[in-house]
């Protein structure tokens, strides 16, 4: 590459894609070296993923879900953490935290700019000659229908994978008949103090399928609704059996608020308000005139049912990227040196040492995933993880290696983690319990408790 060329691609905005937490903590990191970030945001403001999810409360308190190199910006505006013994809910994440971000980096984020493709200027996949020497070309499509398209000298992916949850199918794909049943089908958490959402499962049976917190948080929001809605019921639909470790860690876990949502589930289960079917693996949903039946794989069929609602997780979405050169793991379709830390056939609890730019590089240097996204189908993300990851991934993009392969977050330990990963419960179900994970972790973003209080009780 030439000198000229080189100062040439210098002299390019590094495009950030989301304008989320890690999306929004990228460019802080910019900025604090110097660097032009663009943040490219599809959504019609800050924290747009959040904000869907604003009725949820957070695992974590306030001063574990703020990146320092953001407060720093934050501070000449006369912006001061909240509390940071509180536990804030999505809205408030967004309104007291992402959106102040946002406006500090007033005309470093385009809104409304949803990203369509990245590649090398000039070159496909396919091609060798000179690829390192151009820089990237994103192209974007506005709101209003405009396509423009923007030169980098480096991608960081942060957009997530809220857009893209993972179907009811047990093999990965929409069961027979999901997508024609979707006006009874929700991906979401519902949020019960929504009138309208709560007249959608007050007095109806609800299929909930899933077991991480996603599934715990649904299951005892019907089970409040149960109490003052006759008829409401739940069916928990299950891929394993119920073992001790279904309902997390309790009251021994070390993030009480996460203890208090798994005991809410477990109470709502033996309070009758909902019902298990365990080892289910749903093939297909068909109509039972206005009702839905799920079908397993075993041919068992569930009594009808009169809505579904599917937390199976999430995916990344990589469509955009089919022309730069990613290394990604196989299975998890997260970079492969992080894949091993993360994977959930082993690691039930989900934790991972802080890890850098060594850990998501990819073959195509200078594009990064980072945030939720760098977890693939991993099901559980940790926020101060991912301000490590831009961090170190700035650190990089600005030439200073010594910092980006420096370690510079301590995570205390989570507690109690433990079971057989993704699929099946071990055969000696009295290990089900044990810890398996005693890697540091902090926070767990995304689906947290209700929004009734840290305590989730």
């Amino acid at each position: 590459m030439s000198i000229n060329s080189v100062l040439a691609t210098d002299q390019l905005p590094v495009v950030v894609i989301g304008a989320g937490p890690v999306g929004l903590a990228a460019a802080a990191h910019l900025v604090q070296r110097g660097i032009e970030p663009l943040v490219l945001e599809a959504g019609p403001s800050a924290g747009t993923a959040v904000r869907d999810w604003a009725h949820v409360r957070l695992f974590s308190p306030w001063s574990e879900i703020t990146d320092p190199a953001a407060e720093k910006l934050l501070a000449p505006a006369g912006w001061t953490r909240p509390d940071g013994s509180a536990y804030p809910t999505g809205g408030d994440w967004a309104e007291q935290y992402l959106q102040p971000l946002a406006d500090v980096l007033d005309g470093k984020i385009r809104y409304g700019a949803t990203v369509t493709g990245v590649a090398r200027a000039g070159r496909d996949r396919i091609v060798d000659s000179g690829r390192d020497e151009q820089p990237f070309t994103v192209h974007i499509q506005h709101a209003d229908g405009r396509e423009e398209r923007i030169s980098a000298r480096a991608v960081i992916d942060a957009s997530g994978t809220w857009s893209t949850p993972s179907p009811m199918g047990a093999d990965g794909l929409p069961a027979l008949g999901e997508k024609s049943a979707a006006d009874r089908i929700s991906y979401r958490v519902p949020d019960l103090g929504d009138p309208a959402v709560r007249a959608r499962y007050a007095g109806k049976r609800t299929a909930v399928i899933g077991s991480g917190a996603s599934a715990f948080t649904a299951l005892a929001g019907l089970a409040d609704l149960a109490e003052g809605e006759p008829g409401t019921h739940a069916v928990w639909v299950l891929r394993r059996g119920i073992t001790g470790s279904t309902f997390g860690g309790g009251e021994a876990d070390q993030l009480p608020a996460r203890g208090a949502l798994g005991l809410r589930a477990k109470a709502a289960v033996e309070a009758g308000h909902a019902g298990a079917a365990t080892g289910f693996r749903t093939q297909a949903v068909e109509r039972d005139g206005d009702r839905l039946v799920l079908v397993a794989q075993d041919g068992r069929r569930l009594d009808p049912v009169d809505e579904v609602i599917v937390l199976t997780g999430f995916r990344p979405d990589l469509s955009f990227l089919s022309e730069i050169r990613l290394g990604l793991d196989e299975r998890l379709q997260a970079p492969t040196a992080l894949a091993p830390l993360i994977d959930p056939n082993v690691h039930s609890c989900g934790t991972v040492y802080p890890h850098g730019v060594n850990e998501l590089s990819h073959p195509e240097q200078g594009v990064y995933l980072a945030g939720m996204k760098s977890y693939g189908r991993a099901p559980t993300f940790l926020a101060m993880t991912g301000y490590e990851q831009v961090r170190s991934i700035t650190a990089a993009i600005a030439g200073d290696r010594e910092a980006a392969e420096r370690v510079e977050l301590t995570l205390p330990e989570t507690g109690v983690c433990g079971g057989a990963g993704l699929f099946d419960e071990p055969e000696n179900s009295e290990q089900a319990g044990e810890g398996c994970c005693s890697a540091p972790s902090s926070l767990q973003i995304g689906i947290g408790t209700p929004a009734t209080g840290p305590g989730g009780c």
